[in-house]
């Protein structure tokens, strides 16, 4: 599809190139934080996955260009902002890029000695796998995925902290659900307006953190393993979402964001008309600097 015909069908990638950002989906945290305001008092922030960088941008801009604008601003009050990738990013003013893995607690560790020894306020998680397209595929190592995310919340989250990650919806959604409820006192299943109705896409809106009593990080999976076993003994059965249905069926809160009378990111939507001739699709703002399909680009390009 060529850029013209995508900047038509997709509105948001055409304005996320207008406005600036990296991908469009800066939108999806910017409607999150309109409807739950989840940049309210914070001061220190970890940005999961973060690569190409749109949500780093959007804590840039939210958090740090204005707090060093300000009139009293003085840099040890200056909020600061942590983004964590296997793959190098670009670099974006006020984040502070660290290259490791979340699911190794050692990543965790680099984070609070950037804070000081200090816990963050926010940790936000926009990562996926490559789809394949089996939903039950998919839903799976995605949940894995936020469960290695919450590997480094229970070490760099301080109580009363946020998270924010990204779900795929599923047969097993309850499971999650409940797994992280063991550690917010408020968990919101929302849908941006920017996030296609297509997609199986949504984000989990934690708040409140607040782990078990006696809670020992090291105990983690052996704690989550425990959610939809009947017994609650781990041997028990495995760990599904089977007992969570039924008469011990678990609702979960979801919530659409964003301006409902605002684009719809499934519809086509003209060029806007400007003065003097057609509208000139812009390039992407940053792309990837590394991407994980260099090598196979590199080999197309010596077969032209």
């Amino acid at each position: 599809m060529g850029k013209a015909s995508r900047d038509k069908r997709d509105i948001y990638y055409r304005k996320a190139k207008e406005e600036g950002w990296r991908a469009r989906s800066a939108f999806k945290l910017l409607q999150i934080d309109e409807e739950f305001n989840i940049f309210e008092g914070v001061k220190r922030v970890v940005d999961l996955c973060a690569a190409p960088g749109s949500w780093s941008q959007v804590l840039s801009r939210k958090l740090y260009l204005p707090a060093k604008l300000a009139s009293d601003a003085k840099d040890e009050n200056l909020p600061l902002i942590v983004a964590i990738d296997l793959q190098p990013m670009a670099p974006i003013e006020g984040v502070i890029q660290v290259q490791g893995d979340i699911t190794n607690a050692r990543t965790a560790e680099v984070v609070i000695r950037h804070f000081d020894g200090c816990k963050a306020d926010l940790v936000v998680c926009d990562g996926a796998p490559d789809v394949t397209g089996l939903h039950d595929m998919d839903e799976f190592v995605q949940s894995q995925l936020i469960l290695a995310g919450l590997t480094i919340v229970t070490h760099v989250l301080k109580e009363g902290g946020k998270f924010i990650a990204k779900i795929f919806r599923g047969k097993d959604t309850s499971l999650l659900y409940c797994q992280l409820k063991l550690f917010f006192s408020v968990v919101t299943f929302a849908k941006p307006k920017s996030s296609r109705n297509s997609s199986i896409e949504a984000f989990a809106v934690c708040e409140n953190y607040s782990p078990p009593g006696g809670f020992n990080p090291a105990d983690l999976h052996r704690l989550l393993e425990k959610v939809g076993s009947p017994s609650g003994i781990v041997d028990d059965t495995d760990c599904c979402s089977g007992s969570l249905e039924g008469p011990n069926k678990v609702y979960i809160p979801f919530l659409a964001c964003g301006d409902l009378s605002g684009y719809d990111s499934d519809r086509s939507y003209p060029l806007p008309k400007v003065a003097g001739g057609t509208y000139q699709s812009l390039d992407p703002v940053q792309p990837p600097i590394a991407p994980p399909y260099k090598r196979a680009l590199e080999l197309k390009k010596g077969l032209q």
